[in-house]
């Protein structure tokens, strides 16, 4: 008989433990056991769209997305009312503030006076988040007015850190007067918060001001105060302030702690004043301690930057005979400070020791010395150095191998450097301009023009801008000879390695060293080919043309700069002027005085005292002119045709003959123009006064309407007979005529010069010819 059949067992009752809940975010499902297996459900984030790339060819500035992203929240600073720090009674105040746009009126007081009363701390409170000074201003009074009310420190305190937000320190200044006329005498935590706005605006005079205010008070401020006011004048350059300012903290009778010895002995070694910091470092050592090696390391750095190299050694010695033990900062500091200085066998000793006391020696230690020995030329004791530099584990930097191609090249050893050039490429740095140049130079001097194409073809294959780092070559090859530089330019011309900066370099260097012929060569040669000169070549092409005499081709070229909507150099400016004033055209040579400072930020000196010596003379008196060129010749400007061209354009427009005579008269008794100049100006002064007669008669007889009587005589004009000199021939793009023969006429008055046109006009008016 089968045995009975077992009960189904009991389904487990659902409660706490066995039951499983809906879960949620704060109250996490638990299976398994009590604490473990603890599930805690995540918001589920909204799937993102996938990011596209950005195309720039497929940006349109003036595309706007169809859903643009919200304006970003206002920050909690601009929005004072509804922060949650503020007390209801203060969001009151602001709110009245912002009703009114911050200004103070009526309607803010009226919203004031329905509050009952305004404590002191509530003014502090509102104090605290107020921009406008002249809103607290009128708040701090109004508050002050009420009845019974008096300000505590709380609510001066803020009106002063407000006053300075809106950078009012001169008026935050006067609140120790302000607290002491209503009865509340300031405290030191008073001038504590006003040094301490000035000293983190490093303005370390305001800082001296509030403590000499201080002491009319009669507050003593203690060992910090004193430390902060001494500091803030030593990092301002005001280090004999800073002493007196310890003076009187001695005679207070206060102990100096570490950090005002510290304070002191950076301001004396920041000054150079070796010798008293070690007094002030020997008396630390007495009445308190020794400084550590921060300290040290500390004075060092300050030290290395002045350039005091010696006080850095003494400072050294200090700290040996104090028995520290300089770290890695303070031997990087002096090393790279010695090597850089000068002096890089003495920072070689201090790599030696650094070395044998096993510090881990930084990349740039080794850096600084390979390069010093470089400039120096010792190249053997630099690749010692690079050896052991990759030895403990380093890799040289681009730098480093820079410095050695050039060392290398320095003393003819083009192989080698070439070779170490390729190691760079090999170990995967990127070679830059400063690589090559060296290799540039050497080749171009040696006349090995082969291997200078050979580089030049790798460098192209490296991506390198080869016709702009030509251009940068040029430039360093002229400083051997314009001529060496010319002919390596012949080569590359051949290859065709040629740009207009290229054939500027060019132009330049031969007009600085007079081969003029060959400058405008060279431009006759870029015309030809397929390059479009620029303004600066046109400049270069005025300075050939005005020191060869030919003005008017200096004239067309200048012409051309202006049809370019471009602004010839300074020097084309001045060489022009000069060229003009020298041929008698004074009026076209101030004009472009004028066309210059116009044009031009910071245009030459002389010119700017030219357009002085102008308006002084319209007093017509020769002492005040004279003033002026003696102001100018003190200021560094020489005295050349320009301004001697200023004395005559503006005399003979505003003054008399005999004035200026008087100038020249006085600058040749001075020994400051010769005879033979003196003759020359008298002659100019003459024939610009001419001109300037003859063109007034001219416009009289327009004036008046005499054309056709002169005519019905026989007087024949042409469009170009009153135009005798080239006034405006600049600016109109054409250049001047040829100058017309010239007679003299007299008619009761000065001699007058005309064109033979002006002749004939003169015997139509019957004027006695000679």
């Amino acid at each position: 008989m089968p045995p009975p059949a077992s009960p189904p067992p009991k389904a487990n009752k659902p409660y706490f433990f066995y039951g499983h809940r809906t879960p949620s975010q704060n109250r996490p499902t638990v299976r398994g056991g009590l604490f473990s297996n603890r599930q805690t459900l995540k918001p589920q984030k909204p799937p993102s769209k996938p990011s596209i790339p950005f195309d720039i060819h497929k940006w349109d500035p003036h595309f706007l997305p169809q859903n643009p992203s919200p304006p970003p929240s206002p920050s909690p600073s601009f929005s004072f009312s509804s922060s949650p720090r503020l007390s209801p009674i203060a969001r009151f105040i602001i709110d009245a503030f912002r009703k009114n746009r911050h200004t103070w009126g009526p309607s803010v007081v009226s919203e004031l006076n329905k509050l009952r009363r305004v404590p002191p701390t509530l003014v502090a409170e509102v104090l605290k988040l107020q921009t406008n000074p002249t809103l607290a201003s009128k708040f701090f009074h109004w508050a002050g007015k009420q009845k019974g009310f008096h300000h505590n420190f709380a609510s001066y305190n803020a009106f002063a850190y407000c006053l300075n937000r809106s950078n009012r320190f001169r008026a935050a200044d006067q609140l120790p007067e302000l607290m002491d006329s209503q009865g509340k005498p300031p405290s030191e935590k008073q001038f504590e918060i006003l040094i301490r706005m000035h000293s983190d605006a490093n303005r370390g005079l305001r800082v001296y001001y509030v403590y000499e205010k201080m002491k009319k008070f009669g507050v003593k401020p203690r060992v910090f105060l004193y430390n902060r006011v001494m500091d803030a004048l030593v990092k301002t350059d005001h280090l004999d302030l800073a002493l007196s300012v310890y003076d009187d903290f001695r005679e207070d009778g206060l102990v100096e702690e570490a950090v005002t010895f510290m304070i002191l002995i950076k301001g004396l070694c920041k000054a150079g004043r070796i010798d008293e910091m070690l007094e002030v470092l020997e008396r630390m050592r007495v009445n308190l301690c020794k400084p550590d090696v921060f300290a040290y390391t500390a004075l060092v750095r300050m030290l290395v930057p002045e350039g005091n190299l010696d006080g850095c050694l003494r400072v050294w010695e200090e700290m040996k005979k104090d028995k520290v033990q300089a770290d890695v900062m303070a031997y990087a500091t002096i090393i790279i400070g010695l090597s850089k200085g000068g002096r890089v066998e003495e920072g070689y000793e201090f790599f030696k020791e650094m070395k044998s006391k096993g510090h881990l020696i930084d990349r740039a230690i080794y850096g600084s010395l390979i390069e010093s020995f470089v400039a120096e030329k010792k190249i053997g004791v630099a690749f010692d150095l690079l050896k052991d530099l990759v030895n403990s584990g380093y890799r040289a930097d681009l730098e480093i191998y820079n410095s050695l191609i050039e060392g290398l090249c320095n003393v003819n050893k083009i192989e080698k450097a070439y070779k170490l050039f390729q190691v760079t490429i090999k170990e995967g740095l990127e070679p830059n301009f400063l690589s090559v140049k060296p290799l540039l130079l050497c080749y171009a001097k040696a006349k090995k023009m082969e291997e200078l194409f050979k580089l030049l073809k790798q460098m192209e294959k490296l991506g390198f801008p080869v016709i702009d780092d030509l251009a940068k070559f040029l430039s360093l090859l002229v400083k051997e000879g314009p001529l060496v530089a010319l002919e390596a330019f012949t080569h590359l011309k051949a290859k065709g390695y040629i740009s207009v900066e290229m054939y500027n370099i060019l132009m330049d260097s031969l007009h600085k060293v007079g081969e003029i012929k060959k400058a405008l060569l060279l431009f006759d040669e870029m015309n030809a080919s397929n390059l479009k000169p620029d303004s600066f070549t046109y400049s270069i092409t005025i300075l050939c043309h005005v020191d060869l005499g030919k003005i008017q081709e200096a004239c067309e070229y200048h012409n051309k700069i202006i049809e370019m909507s471009c602004i010839p150099s300074v020097a084309a400016y001045s060489f022009l002027a000069k060229g003009l004033c020298k041929i008698g055209e004074i009026d076209a040579g101030m004009m472009l005085v004028r066309d210059c400072l116009a044009n031009i930020d910071s245009g030459p000196m002389e010119f700017k005292y030219s357009l002085t010596i102008i308006h002084s003379c319209k007093s017509n008196d020769a002492e005040k002119v004279i003033e002026v060129l003696n102001e100018m010749m003190q200021q560094g400007c020489p005295l050349d045709i320009v301004a001697c061209a200023a004395v005559i354009s503006g005399m003979s427009k505003h003054g008399t003959i005999e004035e200026a005579r008087k100038v020249f008269s006085n600058l040749r008794d001075r020994r400051l123009l010769t005879e033979a100049d003196t003759i020359v100006y008298d002659e100019l002064l003459i024939n610009h006064t001419k001109q300037r007669t003859a063109d007034l008669v001219l416009s009289g007889i327009k004036l008046f309407g005499l054309e056709s009587k002169l005519k019905s005589k026989g007087f024949k004009s042409s469009d170009d007979s009153d135009k005798m000199h080239f006034v405006g021939t600049l600016y109109t793009g054409r250049c001047f005529p040829k100058e017309p023969k010239r007679r003299f006429v007299k008619h009761n008055s000065p001699l007058l010069l005309i064109s033979q046109e002006q002749n004939q006009l003169a015997k139509a008016m019957k004027f006695e010819v000679s």
